[in-house]
């Protein structure tokens, strides 16, 4: 169960994938957890599932942000950790295939929706002088990919990170990114089973030839969220099993394979998504 000596930690985009999992992470460590996510059904359910209060705000929305966190401050207690996990996703379209549209609404809520996020939240943790944050951003920020309006959104998020981070440092807060690899998520295995995703290439490109877990992205996140990471701020961790290292080897032939002896009569193990 929460513990009552630590402040509440907001998660949005929490009603699941990463942003569930760091949810039930924060909660298992001991924090009294909001969830915030634009899907009403799914963030009732899921905060249900961990004893969380649950908030239906669509990050979007900046006056619907800054209400929500009033109210919450308000009703719950003061925020000491947040979580920015809300995000929507692109298919991978050749710009002049992109609409406009398209491109606004992940601008909107991938790189606006963090920052009006952080605002509404971090300014109040400045005022009182203590605070950590954690904003969700991805490998591909660090990488061009065919991704023209998500990549470009989250590299902005690596940026708002370490300018927030120097200008709350002297408050108390710190601010954070944590950079996703292909995670394992329910929509990311749903899109494997349907054929849209192969898993294999994704391995393939990796030093560590797997997907990550939605909970290895949490353990991160809690991390950088607790007193053992006091002393860090303005970092961008990626947590991605090597993919960023492993593709410019394929120049040279690939990584190279495992230099573990197998024992006579084991069966190695495979490789899968």
């Amino acid at each position: 169960m929460p513990s009552s000596n630590k402040p509440l930690a907001v998660v949005t985009g929490g009603a699941s994938g990463i942003g569930l999992a760091c949810a039930r992470a924060l909660s298992a460590a001991g924090w009294p957890v909001a969830l915030l996510d634009a899907n009403a059904v799914a963030v009732e359910r899921s905060a249900a599932q961990i004893g969380a209060q649950a908030r239906v705000v669509d990050v979007a929305d900046a006056v619907a942000v800054e209400a929500a966190a009033r109210e919450i401050e308000a009703t719950l207690g003061p925020v000491g950790a947040l979580v920015t996990c809300a995000g929507v996703v692109q298919h991978p379209l050749p710009p002049e295939e992109l609409s406009i549209d398209a491109y606004d609404r992940v601008i909107a809520v991938n790189q606006r929706g963090v920052y009006v996020t952080c605002v509404a939240f971090g300014r109040r943790m400045a005022q009182r002088g203590a605070g950590a944050i954690v904003n969700i951003a991805s490998v591909t920020a660090r990488r061009s990919v065919p991704l023209h309006a998500y990549a470009p959104a989250k590299a902005a998020v690596v940026a708002t990170t370490e300018c927030l981070a120097a200008e709350w440092g002297r408050s108390g807060v710190r601010v954070n990114t944590v950079s996703p690899g292909y995670t394992l998520t329910d929509r990311v295995a749903a899109q494997i089973a349907a054929g849209e995703r192969d898993p294999r290439a994704i391995c393939r490109n990796s030093a560590m030839p797997r997907l990550v877990r939605p909970e290895e992205i949490a353990e991160a996140v809690a991390f950088l969220l607790s007193e053992r990471a006091s002393a860090i701020t303005g970092v961008d961790l990626p947590v991605d099993c090597g993919w960023l290292l492993a593709p410019a080897w394929d120049t040279y032939g690939g990584v190279r394979a495992a230099r573990r002896v197998e024992p006579a009569g084991a069966t190695a193990p495979q490789v899968t998504g």
